[in-house]
């Protein structure tokens, strides 16, 4: 969405000011989130942490890490999610996140071979999944029912919609 508002502002004519959403794809892709158990964090929990327990507790977690790099990600897809779906448009927008990492592959300054060859074989079961997107009720990230492909199937389609204005600008675009 950024780069779109850039564009707006370098007035670029592909880009109309209306904002009409049905015409733009977005396709946010994250870095996964770390399986927990029992779910999210609760103020029970948290409150017997104590200060090193916000940095690393005896669940082997980093709550306050967790916290402060989910939050703004969670934000940017909530608020994708309500836009696209109120103007009518949900397909075009595409979050493929896998929430269910094991702890030892969810740290992302550990790049040994094995850590990235199951960093690999996760992303290949990822895109086999079915697409999902985050319950506004709940917050939980869940399959969506009427859209029944697998994010590697949502991605196709969204190449071949690509690819297809790509045709379209480029047979618009003065020859030289």
């Amino acid at each position: 969405m950024g780069e779109i508002a850039k564009q707006l502002i370098h007035k670029n004519e592909d880009y109309p000011l209306s904002l009409d959403y049905g015409r733009y794809l977005v396709i946010s892709v994250g870095t996964g989130e770390c399986k927990m158990e029992g779910g999210k964090y609760t103020t029970e929990e948290a409150s017997k942490w104590g200060l090193l327990g916000w940095w690393f507790n005896a669940n082997w977690c980093t709550p306050l890490v967790d916290i402060l790099t989910q939050a703004s990600t969670d934000m940017v897809d909530i608020h994708l999610s309500v836009v696209f779906k109120t103007l009518g448009v949900e397909k075009n927008y595409l979050r493929i996140q896998e929430d269910g990492l094991e702890r030892t592959l969810s740290p992302l300054d550990r790049a040994t071979d094995e850590n990235l060859k199951s960093l690999m074989k996760a992303g290949e079961k990822l895109l086999e999944k079915k697409v999902s997107t985050v319950n506004l009720e709940n917050g939980k990230f869940e399959f969506i029912p009427d859209r029944n492909e697998t994010n590697s199937e949502a991605l196709r389609k969204f190449a071949k919609k690509l690819s297809k204005e790509k045709r379209r600008r480029d047979h618009k675009a003065p020859q030289v």
